[in-house]
């Protein structure tokens, strides 16, 4: 785990170096950060000992060995990775460098190829985040009683320094995301890159104070419907073209001025794009640290009672 953190780490480092400042920001926060603090409390949450087999994982091992085949035949149509004839480099690419100003009207190229052009795809990407929760609400949020779970004090109690710094750099980070959030047509950023940062916050403020003193602070059936929202945010807009006379995510229906109907779409899109993400990162985070407060409390009452 802490392998890929510090692979994650180089790898937006090299991302700043080639001036794809908004990947790197992804990188950082997702890579090295939430997904490495994510896989370390599954390894916690995760007993030593394998359980015993109830099935024959001969029917699963079929289908992922035909998919598996499949893919590559797939691949076998595709043009050699890197090729400067692909149809990537020839037509696509250069189509967006030369015509995004032209047709949108922001500096950030990344920003019109995401939130207009690849419309579609990024509200796919939403998507499945919204389902990433609403699976693991599944699995866990709903699986316990609240009076399984026991006040546990802080896992950073004792380190006061920690703590009167984070009540320093919380609000500044949670500034930061906003300005990301709303830069992001001018600069590097945008609703993904802003979602993570404004979820690592609220994980860093969880991580000092406690899980259930963060539930105290951010209200957590709150925070469920903003998840939502966001998704439902990112699909009006969509809806709102098609009543306009337009196709489905199509901004220039918006208004009658194709530029501004662009900005004032890209701007509502990221917003429910940031509002998801950050919500998912919070639920996520916080529905996985409280599962292994409540694993630890009734280790310690067995542990008492032996």
């Amino acid at each position: 785990m802490m392998l890929t953190g510090i692979y994650s780490l180089l790898s937006a480092a090299f991302f700043v170096l080639m001036d794809a400042v908004d990947v790197a920001f992804t990188e950082a926060a997702v890579g090295a950060g939430i997904s490495t603090i994510l896989m370390v409390t599954t390894l916690t949450m995760t007993g030593r000992y394998e359980n015993r087999k109830l099935h024959h994982p001969l029917i699963a091992l079929c289908v992922v060995a035909v998919t598996g085949v499949m893919l590559i035949i797939g691949t076998m149509d595709m043009p050699a990775f890197g090729s400067d004839v692909a149809p990537a480099q020839v037509h696509v690419a250069p189509y967006y460098i030369m015509q995004s100003g032209e047709d949108i009207d922001i500096p950030n190229i990344v920003t019109s190829v995401l939130a207009s052009y690849r419309g579609f795809d990024t509200f796919g990407e939403v998507v499945v985040v919204f389902t990433a929760v609403v699976g693991v609400l599944a699995l866990l949020e709903f699986s316990r009683k609240e009076s399984d779970i026991t006040e546990k004090p802080a896992p950073m109690f004792q380190h006061k320094i920690l703590r009167i710094v984070s009540k320093i750099l919380i609000p500044p980070i949670m500034l930061f995301a906003l300005y990301v959030q709303f830069h992001g047509e001018y600069g590097p950023g945008g609703g993904f890159q802003a979602g993570v940062i404004f979820a690592s916050a609220i994980i860093l403020y969880a991580m000092l104070f406690g899980v259930e003193q963060t539930r105290k602070a951010v209200s957590m059936p709150v925070v469920k419907v903003f998840a939502a929202l966001g998704v439902l945010i990112y699909g009006s807009v969509g809806i709102v073209s098609m009543l306009n006379g337009g196709n489905y995510l199509d901004y220039n229906a918006l208004f009658e001025n194709d530029i501004t109907g662009q900005h004032v779409g890209i701007i509502i899109i990221e917003l429910g794009v940031g509002i998801t993400v950050a919500t998912a990162m919070i639920l996520i985070f916080l529905t996985f640290a409280r599962r292994i407060g409540k694993s630890n409390s009734n280790s310690g009452t067995k542990e008492g009672t032996a």
